[in-house]
């Protein structure tokens, strides 16, 4: 019996150093090799590419005109404040479309090194690209939605449509943007509540901190009172707060005295705007109605009273009720 299996068996293999060196000698090297060279000039192209993209990014900023928010208050030409301000935005969209360049860039490099891999080792890589071809349109007809979305999310990001800390007001949602990825977009608004909307749902966009916005202050005052000398007190006061340093990241120009908004038979409402930084247009109304309360009350022009008149009891004497404040 054990003749039979010693006859069976295939008799072992002695190694010696020979024979390895010789199996090494044999092995197919030029293929590992050029998988290699192929993962090195990958990696030395993704090295090269995003630091051609980095620097195109810090020359775009570099190229940013910077603005002092004093010297803001001396560009009469709405025209040319809107094109400073934004201006003042290259870098926050420089740096945006510098990710997204960045990040389309090392997947197509090492899809085309994987796909050159796959070639160099004997794997046909057509039929698998005939079928990556069937597979994504499958994909496209079952994903049309999230298709759109990564759409509109580059779109949005060319076009600097919004921005991280953007005030906007998108369908029923007023709030400032925290994030802004290729899917969605991630708003917070003014109670807190985090929304995060698709970009592929978003039909418009009313960007509040493009540029600069206009705070809007309608203020009560007597309607015997004399238009012309509220009107220079009001103005008075604006110029006072716009030379006012304590408001430059505030205010882009004085306070001024818009004209008659509303007559009542009790008041006339008046409108004070004035121009400010995105953003602060909250803060610079609340700084202008406090402003204009003193100044009011310093020249003698009183803030009328709105009376309130409540119904009258059955029994109570329609002579004797008044109304009440």
């Amino acid at each position: 019996m054990s003749g039979v299996w010693a006859g069976a068996l295939p008799a072992a293999k002695t190694w010696t150093w020979d024979s390895v060196w010789t199996t090494i000698a044999d092995w197919p090297w030029d293929i590992p090799l050029k998988l290699l060279i192929i993962a090195v000039s990958a990696v030395i192209a993704q090295v090269l590419i995003t630091r051609a993209i980095r620097r195109a990014v810090k020359s775009m900023t570099a190229r940013a005109r910077t603005t002092n928010a004093s010297d803001l208050r001396s560009l009469d030409d709405t025209t040319e404040l809107s094109n400073v301000m934004l201006t003042q935005r290259t870098e926050q969209r420089a740096q945006a479309m510098g990710a997204l360049l960045r990040s389309a860039a090392i997947v197509t490099i090492w899809v085309i090194a994987i796909m050159t891999m796959l070639t160099t080792v004997g794997i046909n890589i057509g039929p698998l690209l005939a079928s990556a071809g069937v597979l994504g349109v499958i994909i496209g007809f079952g994903a049309q939605q999230l298709v759109a979305d990564y759409l509109a999310g580059i779109s949005m990001i060319f076009e600097d449509q919004l921005g991280v800390g953007d005030v906007v007001f998108v369908g029923e949602v007023t709030g400032t943007v925290e994030d802004v990825a290729l899917r969605y977009t991630r708003i917070r608004d003014f109670d807190g509540t985090v929304w995060y909307i698709r970009n592929g749902q978003m039909t418009f966009v009313a960007n509040q901190s493009k540029g600069w916005t206009l705070a809007r202050v309608d203020f009560p005052v007597p309607y015997d009172a004399d238009l012309d000398q509220v009107r220079d007190v009001i103005n008075a006061a604006g110029k006072v707060m716009g030379a006012n340093r304590a408001y430059d990241g505030i205010l882009l120009d004085a306070p001024v005295f818009a004209g008659v908004e509303v007559v009542r038979g009790d008041a006339i409402i008046i409108r004070i705007h004035a121009k400010t930084a995105p953003e602060k247009q909250f803060s610079a109304t609340r700084a202008i109605r406090e402003q204009m309360k003193i100044a009011l009350d310093t020249a003698g022009i009183q803030v009328p009273v709105q009376t309130v008149r409540f119904a009258d009891s059955p029994n109570q004497d329609p002579n004797a009720a008044g109304p009440r404040a």
